[in-house]
């Protein structure tokens, strides 16, 4: 399994995998990395099959996905990734601004996200957001997922019951992309115990996603867009 963050790896040093199927995106953002001390390109990819293989083998605490690669496209890769390696973390760097596509990434298990036209200072706070296990969204899918929260508010859409202090934590982990596993481990409950909490709380905030769970836990002040 790959280390949860730097200072757990053997080397202390954050391992980054980038993967895009432009050479000179790949190289810019190598570049930008290896600015950072303590940071190091372990490895690039440019398709999706690549990214996968390479991502077993050197096994990184984050990977720079674009969602747009040959082979295989970067969702498809993150479903994979996220099963064969829950550890590591993925920053989704795309121009895709699509609300459904976003959504899907969220059920993927991917929880950060950045715009190829916001790269720079943001892929640096990407990734280090990521290093430490939270969530980051730029501006650009703040306005997606604030838009869709709006589209809800003129539809009608029903007001979620309040939750108690134990669902907060719970869907702050939940937000987070754990999995009833990894949310069981850090409250100290079992895993069908974890289940039982996030079905009771889906229940209860009419959500039919983990989107839809991570937009009630945005707006709500539970997590940071």
């Amino acid at each position: 399994m790959a280390p949860d963050s730097a200072a757990d790896s053997p080397s202390g040093t954050l391992r980054i995998l980038v993967a895009d199927d432009h050479p000179m995106v790949r190289e810019g953002a190598r570049l930008m990395i290896g600015n950072v001390p303590g940071w190091e390109v372990c490895g690039v990819a440019e398709d999706g099959r690549e990214v996968i293989a390479q991502a077993l083998r050197l096994r990184p605490d984050v990977i720079v996905l674009d969602l747009h690669m040959p082979e295989l496209d970067g969702l498809a890769a993150v479903r994979d990734i996220r099963k064969q390696l829950p550890a590591t973390e993925l920053v989704i760097f795309s121009g895709v601004r699509n609300e459904g596509l976003i959504e899907q990434l969220f059920e993927a298990g991917a929880r950060s996200f950045i715009g190829k036209a916001e790269a720079g200072e943001a892929l640096i706070a990407a990734i280090r957001s990521a290093a430490e296990h939270k969530p980051f969204f730029t501006p650009q899918v703040s306005q997606i997922l604030f838009g869709r929260f709006m589209g809800d508010v003129r539809q009608g859409a029903p007001k979620a019951a309040a939750v108690t202090k134990r669902e907060r934590e719970i869907i702050r982990h939940i937000a987070d992309g754990r999995s009833n596993k990894e949310v069981a481990a850090a409250l100290g409950i079992s895993s069908r115990t974890a289940e039982t909490h996030r079905a009771a709380i889906m229940r209860k905030l009419g959500a039919s996603s983990t989107a839809e769970i991570v937009r009630y836990a945005i707006r709500n002040g539970i997590i940071e867009a």
